[in-house]
């Protein structure tokens, strides 16, 4: 760690040195970086839209910003911080923002950098066609996220601040960081040095201490907290490039007997040394987590039983010898975990195929189907949403896997991924996180995260992939599926303007995001490209 101590170390976030610099992004973006929406009006009538340049304008000249009260955490759990904001334009150009806490602030800047519009004359400035304006918004859920691997592709740390500065644009609240797989360890832990020494995929593919710090403290700023998981005990390959000692079935073949995706590797949960191993890693990682986070995620998903019978240290397949060591495993972890100040998460087979017994305090995230939210509700755990057959982002692009001519060809032909298709933004739209919820169970659903496993993505295409479905969906977690208006499901007619929009602010921003319909549908309307 460097010597120099972190603004959150020093106890040095405070609301305004946060909304301070937001005010000043907010004003660049409206005045720099803004859209003149010729794709929104029918052709050649953006004049039209338009006020005229020389008309006799009713100014805004002064944003006035209220929060309420003092803020006390910002590292909040799911639901701790009031996220709510008011927003008002008067006809007279009296415009405010009134909020409870920083987050709500944050929330209403986003909200009115995205009333205005560039002019499309360089003498017209900015414009708003929407005043009077009066807003009251709140989420509807309060984890609204992204599960990012950086694990199985290598991501520079600037493309991990764009895909924040991307969430905050949305609303969008946690960037979950899957950043330890089979594939590699790119995080450095000083106390084990070896681990990204040895199992990152290149000497300087790593992320440093300093990295992580700058990242987290990122993400504080913009209202995005950085959820990192160590995924255990399978899922661990690379732990044994620099401690092969604690690894068991390492690199196995078949790997399909073995793990759910090559290289196969899973901890030794009997061996002596995994415990001190496991106190040094988290005795490293979890002090310059706490200032940030409320969260840790341990993973534990597709621990495949037969590795173990690889293991010398259990030599068994067996659930009810495996299934006590992991209950020991993760009751250790978690209990540190605990001892920083954080919650655990974990992937939802540690609760269903090991039948572990978890604290109150763990949030469980699903991905298998929709059922497995209800699942974890009725034994009275906080859930997080992200079905695969929604917002499983990486689907449809093909398997991974290299085949062999004969029976393997055949077999997987025509070598589609195990997902597919993809998961277009509608359908990602569709997606109900509360689905066979019952009503006296909701509040444990804490929101959710769509997906971008990297088996196939990185820096270079990660932006066209992640949105703008990941816009769909955080629509979805803020708004909620229904209308409470109306009580019907919300509408991809009402819904394609706004994305279509946002994409193009996205753009503008510096962001990839491909388009959502083409510009013959965006300037006629909802009506000119409907069934």
């Amino acid at each position: 760690m460097a010597a120099t101590q972190s603004a959150a170390q020093e106890g040095q976030f405070t609301s305004a040195g946060i909304v301070q610099p937001a005010i000043s992004r907010a004003l660049d973006t409206l005045f720099n970086k803004n859209l003149v929406p010729w794709k929104f009006v029918a052709r050649n009538t953006i004049q039209d839209f338009e006020p005229p340049a020389d008309s006799t304008r009713t100014l805004i000249k002064q944003l006035n910003i209220t929060q309420t009260s003092p803020d006390n955490t910002f590292a909040p759990l799911a639901g701790e911080v009031d996220e709510s904001y008011n927003l008002t334009i008067s006809k007279s150009g009296e415009a405010n923002i009134v909020a409870v806490s920083y987050l709500g602030v944050l929330h209403g800047l986003q909200t009115f950098i995205q009333l205005f519009y560039q002019h499309s004359s360089s003498q017209g400035g900015i414009y708003t066609k929407l005043a009077p304006v009066s807003i009251i918004d709140a989420p509807k859920f309060p984890h609204r996220g992204l599960n990012l691997d950086i694990a199985r592709n290598w991501y520079p740390k600037a493309e991990i601040l764009r895909t924040i500065d991307a969430l905050s644009w949305n609303k969008m609240n946690r960037l979950h960081l899957h950043i330890t797989d089979s594939q590699s360890w790119p995080i450095e832990i000083p106390a084990l040095p070896l681990l990204a020494q040895k199992g990152a995929f290149q000497q300087g593919l790593t992320y440093t201490p300093a990295d992580i710090e700058e990242i987290q403290e990122y993400g504080v700023n913009r209202g995005v907290q950085i959820i990192l998981e160590f995924d255990m005990p399978g899922h661990t390959t690379a732990i044994g490039l620099g401690y092969p000692e604690l690894i068991a079935a390492f690199n196995a073949r078949p790997w399909g007997s073995y793990c759910a995706q090559p290289p196969c590797g899973t901890l030794q949960l009997n061996n002596s040394a995994t415990e001190p191993f496991m106190e040094a890693l988290f005795g490293d990682i979890l002090p310059r987590v706490t200032p940030y986070s409320s969260y840790f995620h341990t993973g534990g998903d597709e621990v495949n039983p037969n590795a173990y019978t690889l293991d010398p240290t259990v030599k068994s397949s067996n659930a009810a010898v495996i299934g006590p060591l992991i209950q020991k495993f993760i009751d250790a972890n978690h209990a540190r975990i605990r001892a920083a100040g954080l919650a655990p998460v974990v992937w939802e087979e540690i609760f269903f195929d090991w039948n572990i017994t978890l604290g109150e305090d763990v949030v469980v995230q699903t991905w298998v189907s929709e059922a497995s939210v209800a699942a974890v509700t009725a034994r009275g755990h906080k859930a997080l949403v992200g079905a695969a057959d929604f917002w499983y982002l990486d689907c449809g692009k093909g398997g991974w896997l290299n085949i062999p001519n004969g029976a393997a060809f055949a077999a997987y032909y025509p070598f589609n991924d195990w997902c597919s298709p993809a998961k277009n933004w509608r359908l990602a739209y569709s997606y109900d996180p509360l689905s066979g919820v019952p009503a006296a169970q909701q509040h444990l659903v804490l929101g959710g995260e769509v997906h971008m496993w990297s088996q196939q993505t990185d820096s270079v295409n990660v932006d066209d992939l992640v949105w703008p479905r990941a816009s769909a969906a955080g629509e979805v977690l803020w708004s909620g599926r229904q209308d409470d208006a109306t009580g019907e499901n919300r509408s991809q007619m009402s819904a394609a303007p706004r994305l279509a929009e946002m994409r193009e602010r996205m753009v503008i921003l510096g962001v990839g995001v491909g388009p959502v319909q083409a510009i013959f549908c965006t300037q006629g309307g909802a009506l000119a490209c409907s069934a």
